[in-house]
């Protein structure tokens, strides 16, 4: 989401060569990215009276949006937006984390989502960024019926949340180096063929460094926000990955 619809997508274009087409007119102002064609991401512009950050959403699927959105408030969960339907799309609602971590809710009908994986300028992860995983696991686990596979360690704490046994997502406890001016927040990673060019190409799109270039577990990342400050990661996954 984001208040420059026509500024936002020439720096998304610019990044990572998408190409763009208008999206369900329920949705308001917005427009759907596509790689070759096909559907890899969504830009919206936010509403004037709507007071949501200027940040990507990771929407997480349900079978039934109403009934998940009620399973969040019963969990300590706030849903702010929704559930509302997006054409013949599907039906959304946008909702946060006890902690305060906005997500997505989305029932899909004829969209399912992202049609192209694993490619250079398509997401291929989330992970929420929190201050420690205990106290927001059982939240995702109640409301979307994930299990976890903890790393044990005694300096780091992080989850990986599955779904019939398949990776879906992360969790990442940062303790005290949570971001302060941020908060508890999801995280999109693109997958680009070279960290530290898309790094330069961003910022001279305007886009601003927030963690420099390095090498981790899921391969080589950096942290980056696009001109209105909308922060995503950038990775380079392993080619055995």
């Amino acid at each position: 989401m984001t208040h420059d619809l026509a500024a936002t997508q020439e720096f998304y274009g610019a990044l990572f060569g998408w190409e763009f087409r208008p999206g369900p007119e329920q949705l308001g102002p917005y427009v759907r990215a596509l790689l070759d064609g096909r559907e890899v991401a969504g830009i919206g512009r936010l509403p004037a009276d709507r007071h949501l950050p200027i940040a990507w959403t990771t929407y997480l699927a349900t079978d039934d949006a109403d009934a998940t959105a009620d399973a969040v408030r019963q969990c300590g969960g706030t849903v702010g937006v929704g559930p509302i339907d997006a054409g013949e799309a599907g039906r959304l609602a946008i909702a946060s984390d006890p902690t305060g971590a906005v997500f997505g809710i989305w029932q899909a009908a004829a969209h399912l989502g992202t049609a192209v994986l694993g490619r250079p300028g398509t997401p291929v992860w989330n992970e929420l960024l929190t201050r420690e995983t205990a106290s927001v696991l059982k939240f995702y686990q109640s409301v979307f019926g994930c299990t976890e596979e903890a790393v044990v360690s005694a300096d780091f704490d992080h989850v990986t949340l599955r779904v019939d046994g398949r990776p879906v997502a992360s969790v990442h406890g940062l303790g005290q180096a949570l971001p302060r001016d941020r908060g508890p927040h999801w995280m999109t990673y693109f997958e680009v063929a070279d960290v530290d060019e898309a790094l330069e190409r961003a910022v001279e799109l305007g886009g601003y460094i927030i963690d420099h270039a390095r090498a981790g577990e899921h391969g080589r990342t950096a942290t980056v926000a696009d001109p209105e400050g909308a922060v995503f990661a950038l990775v380079h996954s392993p080619d055995d990955a």
